[in-house]
């Protein structure tokens, strides 16, 4: 069903109505989806200065949408064709190559490091913009995100009933299992670690985000285990069960092995001794593996990425 629309000549602006199989799409989402070319950044600015309307009132951008909600989208400019340039043809190939996993649903890459799961703040091409160029006329949505410094699985979902489904899952206890490649700083004990520590979200000067434990922030919870030591410091598999913004940096930071590599999290001396000695250039943190089962619990999937290779020949240094 295509969204309908009425023009607002007087405002400027248009309503467009939800279609049914929208329905449960957050408003951030929906708008991005109208708004094709617009940075998010913009989309949260005209949620926030009350510019967007759900059925006449103001509303925040985590609503979730009815099939029949009228929504009120103010004028924004939105690039159109040929505005920006595409991605380079050598990034389009090495996306292409990314592909680690492709059905009728679902289409999985191992993002590199570097890569920002979506555009903007001055990104132009994100993962699932250039996934979209690869694929023209095909829709693709992000089931989830990745940090920019964080390589692995992101995960694009080619139906809406897919997305649907696994946002469902991410928001259920034990839904989705995942599993990320770490290096820890230092010598991690044997066996395995759960950090069950809180994390608030607050802003430093200049709008950046900065993660820490904190009684009043939300429940998180993850799982070290080392794999080997090497060169004192811990290769080690980590399980999430809640996905918070950087939980595995700051969990790790938390029990005194911060991740190696990780400029903000980091201990910068260890940082910099291993890029001396090893070449690591980059925060040693992989998403590994996703395991779910879609169709109710009937159709099971377990997706993997191999460890990054600038990663795997840090190991090889480390001996």
């Amino acid at each position: 069903m295509t969204p309908q629309e009425t023009p607002e000549k007087r405002l400027g602006a248009r309503i467009v109505r939800v279609p049914d199989d929208r329905a449960g799409q957050r408003l951030d989402n929906f708008l991005a989806g109208q708004l094709k070319g617009v940075p998010k950044s913009l989309i949260y600015k005209i949620v926030r200065s009350g510019q967007v309307r759900v059925n006449g009132g103001r509303a925040k951008a985590d609503r979730k949408l009815d099939g029949g909600d009228e929504v009120r989208i103010p004028p924004v400019r939105v690039a159109e064709p040929g505005d920006a340039a595409p991605p380079p043809k050598g990034f389009l190939a090495a996306m292409e190559a990314a592909i680690v996993f492709e059905d009728a649903r679902l289409l999985a890459i191992s993002k590199p490091a570097g890569v920002a799961s979506h555009g903007g703040s001055g990104i132009s091409h994100g993962a699932i913009e250039t996934m979209r160029a690869l694929r023209p006329g095909q829709s693709l949505e992000l089931v989830h995100r990745l940090d920019r410094d964080t390589s692995g699985l992101l995960v694009l979902a080619k139906k809406r009933s897919a997305l649907t489904e696994l946002q469902a899952l991410m928001r259920e206890e034990g839904g989705i299992a995942k599993r990320y490649l770490a290096l820890l700083a230092g010598r991690m004990p044997d066996g395995t670690m759960s950090v069950d520590a809180a994390l608030h979200i607050g802003l430093r000067q200049g709008g950046e985000r900065h993660v820490q434990v904190h009684p009043d922030g939300k429940p998180s919870l993850s799982h070290f285990k080392v794999i080997e030591r090497r060169a004192g410091q811990s290769y080690c598999e980590v399980r999430i069960e809640t996905g918070r913004t950087h939980q595995i940096r700051v969990h790790a930071q938390h029990i005194g092995h911060p991740v190696a590599g990780d400029p903000k999290y980091g201990d910068a001396a260890i940082n910099q001794r291993l890029r001396d000695q090893v070449g690591l250039k980059r925060m040693f943190l992989h998403a590994s593996t996703l395991e779910f089962a879609l169709d109710g619990g009937r159709t099971p999937y377990l997706l993997n990425a191999p460890l990054a290779p600038e990663l795997a020949a840090v190991l090889d240094c480390l001996g």
